[in-house]
């Protein structure tokens, strides 16, 4: 039982470091202080902060090494699909460049998902994207929350996709919809998401057609793209 203060400290300790690093507060030239300074600065045990330097390192955020210390990796290092990382990117300074990135991802990855989905798609698996589009219906009327309904639409398509690797990238998709859905939808004026378009996609995929579900995905997609561009 003694181990889960610890895992939290060391977790929160992770956190705080990984927030610091993203905003600049420890710039690469610099690196961090030592373990034994990082103890003191944030009053936790050194097998926390052992521990939350190794996470760190995994992330691809910092490298330590004995004599030399903990240095700071460029950006170009960091795990972008760890959704801590990008978390702690989105929440930190989520730029409209690196928005534009992941909607690129997206409309490599989501097309191709929902025209899986049309073909693999168990009827549970529909029914959790009906599910989900009937939220966002509810959402319009303001019965649930428009952005949790929209990303529930999004990632119960990939999971129907039957990819393991799609099912695996689930929640990196969902850490960063909830900052680029939010920021199209404010370009646009509207609280949530054309609930008529995800109507499209639903019934392309339960119609099993994997061409027509792909051009209903990739259609919303490419407007989102276009609003980002937009603003640059």
């Amino acid at each position: 039982m003694a181990s889960a203060p610890r895992q939290n400290l060391t977790h929160q300790l992770t956190h705080d470091l990984g927030i610091a690093i993203v905003r600049g507060v420890y710039p690469v030239s610099q690196g961090l202080p030592s373990e034994a300074d990082l103890c003191i600065e944030y009053d936790v045990s050194r097998s926390s902060t052992r521990e939350a330097v190794k996470m760190l390192s995994a992330k691809g955020l910092i490298t330590s090494r004995p004599k030399q210390g903990i240095k700071v990796m460029p950006e170009s290092h960091w795990n972008m699909f760890d959704t801590d990382v990008l978390g702690w990117i989105l929440s930190s300074k989520p730029s409209l460049s690196l928005l534009k990135e992941f909607t690129q991802v997206r409309g490599a990855l989501e097309p191709e998902a929902a025209a899986l989905a049309s073909v693999n798609a168990t009827d549970a698996q529909l029914d959790d994207i009906a599910k989900a589009l009937e939220r966002m219906y509810e959402a319009e009327q303001g019965l649930d929350d428009p952005l949790e309904a929209d990303i529930a639409f999004h990632t119960a398509i990939l999971i129907a996709s039957g990819n393991r690797f799609f099912v695996q990238l689930t929640e990196f998709i969902s850490t960063a919809l909830r900052v680029s859905i939010r920021y199209t939808n404010k370009i646009k004026g509207v609280a949530g998401a054309d609930v008529q378009k995800h109507a499209e996609i639903y019934q392309a995929i339960k119609s099993r057609k994997p061409e027509l579900a792909k051009t209903a995905v990739a259609t919303i997609l490419i407007e989102a793209l276009a609003l980002i561009e937009s603003q640059l």
